[in-house]
């Protein structure tokens, strides 16, 4: 990876987070726990120089790339031969034999992608090496959209992955928590060390295997309710939840459903499960 960007003079860029994963016992692991089929279609954010594209494409029927950098864009290009432009979404198009697609190359910033476009991504795969300074937010991204992808598999700061693990009263419990699994559960995860990676990282790495869950727990309103019961509730860590709850909702409503549940009335937010707020967001709603 160091000649090929040395050959094409690309200096990496460290607010993007390019910190590319070579090592192949890695991007195997992680294709196998992606548990992919040839008709199988997935979405790939910050693909770099393309190591795992390769696994994927071999793997699945199709794939889509978003890539920041237009000059890995172009070494993209070069790399899969493709060659076939298409108007659509800045993108080029690798077909197969007899014309199928195989891989959408897209020159964007995935983050803005996501939220400009509108996708169903209920039949699609989430496998990438994700850029770390938009991790969680691409997770959180994806796992609210009406249409989210039925299983997840990415490679992230262990201390992003902590927190999509934690349970109540774990120290890294908390809002991303909460938003994420709400729609999935934790299947698997692994760490990968800092040497698998160019240039090596700071932070310890970690892939995690999420799974969406077969029924939605919460009806479109109630999930709105229970985002902003979430992020209210950890405003203040250190503060009783209902008294920072009353601020957007009448105390005796509250106070009702806190008896209901169980819940102490001094109780903060971290000791309270999932299965708590998703009950207190259905009597609040």
């Amino acid at each position: 990876m160091r000649e090929l960007l040395a050959t094409r003079g690309i200096q990496l860029t460290k607010s993007l987070g390019q910190n590319f994963l070579h090592d192949a016992n890695q991007l195997r692991r992680i294709v196998e726990a992606a548990e992919l089929e040839k008709a199988d279609k997935i979405l790939e954010i910050g693909p770099g120089l393309g190591p795992l594209t390769e696994w994927l494409l071999e793997k699945a029927g199709e794939v889509l790339a978003i890539e920041k950098d237009l000059r890995l864009v172009e070494f993209l290009r070069e790399r899969f031969n493709v060659a076939q432009a298409s108007r659509l979404h800045n993108s080029t198009t690798l077909l197969k034999a007899g014309g199928t697609p195989a891989l959408h190359l897209i020159h964007a910033d995935a983050l803005e992608f996501l939220r400009r476009e509108s996708h169903d991504w209920g039949d699609w795969k989430l496998v990438a090496n994700l850029p770390y300074s938009v991790a969680s937010t691409i997770f959180v991204e994806l796992a609210q959209s009406p249409q989210r992808p039925e299983r997840m598999v990415a490679t992230l700061q262990l201390e992003v992955a902590r927190r999509l693990m934690a349970k109540a009263g774990d120290e890294d419990y908390g809002v991303l928590t909460l938003l994420l699994q709400l729609d999935y559960e934790l299947r698997d995860w692994f760490k990968i060390p800092a040497s698998c990676f160019f240039p090596e990282p700071d932070v310890d790495s970690a892939c995690v295997v999420l799974i969406r869950r077969a029924q939605p727990p919460l009806s479109d309103h109630q999930r709105v309710m229970f985002a902003k019961i979430v992020k209210r509730a950890f405003s203040q860590r250190r503060k009783m939840m209902l008294k920072l709850l009353r601020k957007d909702w009448p105390a005796e409503k509250l106070e009702r459903a806190f008896e209901k549940l169980q819940l102490s009335p001094q109780i903060r937010a971290e000791a309270v499960s999932l299965e708590q707020f998703v009950a207190l967001a259905q009597r609040v709603a």
